[in-house]
């Protein structure tokens, strides 16, 4: 086993399922979607997304962190939920970023998209009445002032850096915290990410790239709730999502010297770049990167219960992660569960989200499914198709896979 592994010692998300974390668990457990209709902008006639995954509001009054009159400058909700999650994850914790501890608290909490939402208002609003921008229109726009706030916020005084690695960011993030953990840099990191990328413009993109889903021209329009398939024979791209996940990683001895119990930890981690194409993945990449986050826990391929699958409902994408498991596992793959089947795509906070969702249910002795699931021959895997399972789960393998060939693929272990 790797004896330098990091703990987990707490986390917090909102998603598609909801803003709370117990009731997004039991709506995950009980096979429910959080797709559905598109509303978080006017729709024009022949635009060619209509659904999503989207986070409803959240009443701001019970967390005195996000004061209305600060917020208000903040008007991208990234800031707003990355505060949220970020804050309410200290506190499951149990950590107080005290004086003493802030410059060894290093915050890696992260957005693949940002605050574009700002920057894209306010060229509609320049362009059309000439109007300035408001003062705060570029640090709303800068990625890197996501993990600016969180450290305001908190008090975090020790390193800080904004890694993006588009769709793998939450995943990329928790590594690059676990480095400065292990390089001596920093005790606790505040790692994750947030993205809410529903924006009109960045949606079409999607759609005009290939990538979001689309209905097939000439049959019946499914539900929202059914359109998005990972693995399966019907899959016609993702649908984009939203959301942010906070996970709190400490070395070992800082958990020990302050009495913090834990039941996770990072085992194992490993990161390749396809440099390949600039969306399709590489197969014999992604491959080694599964095989060295596998290794690098001390582990063998048979020793892993569970996979918590990139899994995007794409063609190309699913069909070589598909493939390249049965590789790495000789054809014994475990079961994969495919988180955004639920919880659709939401872009960099993605496996952050997934990698809490899998960690709630190997505390749960869990195994949550992947809905709309209809087999295809080319890919035989076994999805969890017919709902959630019970299964102990000591190891699971995370993957993770972004535009541009970025590839982060995690293991976390349950330990006594």
């Amino acid at each position: 086993m790797n004896n330098n592994s990091p703990v987990i010692l707490g986390y917090d998300c909102v998603s598609p399922l909801g803003t709370e974390l117990d009731a997004q668990w039991s709506r995950a457990a009980a096979g429910e979607s959080g797709i559905s209709d598109l509303t978080r902008f006017p729709l024009r006639e022949g635009f060619p997304v209509r659904i999503a995954g989207q986070v409803t509001d959240i009443d701001v009054a019970p967390y005195p962190f996000l004061k209305p009159r600060e917020m208000a400058h903040w008007t991208s909700p990234v800031f707003k939920h990355a505060l949220l999650v970020v804050m309410r994850a200290l506190a499951r914790s149990g950590i107080e970023i005290t004086k003493e501890l802030a410059p060894r608290a290093a915050v890696t909490f992260s957005s693949a998209i940002g605050g574009l939402d700002a920057l894209i208002e306010a060229d509609r609003t320049l362009v059309a009445t000439g109007k300035l921008p408001q003062p705060f229109m570029n640090p709303n726009s800068c990625i890197n002032m996501v993990g600016g706030k969180v450290a305001i916020a908190t008090g975090a005084t020790g390193p800080i850096s904004s890694i993006i690695t588009a769709c793998a960011t939450g995943s990329s993030s928790l590594i690059l915290g676990t480095m400065f953990i292990a390089q001596g840099m920093a005790d606790v990191a505040l790692c994750g990410a947030v993205d809410f990328p529903l924006m009109e413009s960045i949606v079409a993109g999607f759609a005009t790239m290939n990538g979001a889903y689309r209905p097939k021209e000439g049959e019946e329009v499914p539900p929202p709730q059914a359109a998005s398939c990972p693995f399966s024979l019907t899959r016609r791209g993702f649908v984009v999502s939203e959301g942010a996940g906070c996970i709190v990683l400490a070395s070992k001895d800082f958990a020990r010297a302050h009495g913090l119990a834990w039941g996770i930890e990072l085992a194992g981690w490993g990161m390749t770049a396809d440099a390949y194409h600039v969306v399709a993945p590489n197969a014999v990449t992604v491959r080694r990167c599964l095989e060295e986050t596998i290794r690098h826990a001390g582990i063998a391929p048979s020793d892993i219960d569970a996979v918590n699958a990139h899994a995007a409902s794409t063609k190309v994408g699913d069909r070589v992660e598909a493939d390249v498991l049965r590789e790495v596992f000789g054809g014994k793959v475990p079961p994969v569960s495919a988180g955004k089947s639920q919880l659709g795509h939401a872009m960099g906070a993605s496996s952050a989200i997934e990698s809490i969702l899998a960690m709630e249910g190997m505390r749960r002795g869990i195994l949550l499914p992947t809905i709309n699931h209809r087999p295809d021959p080319e890919i035989p895997l076994d999805c969890v198709a017919e709902g959630a399972r019970r299964l102990d789960q000591e190891f699971v393998l995370k993957n993770a896979f972004g535009f541009g060939g970025c590839n982060a693929c995690l293991v976390f272990r349950r330990v006594a």
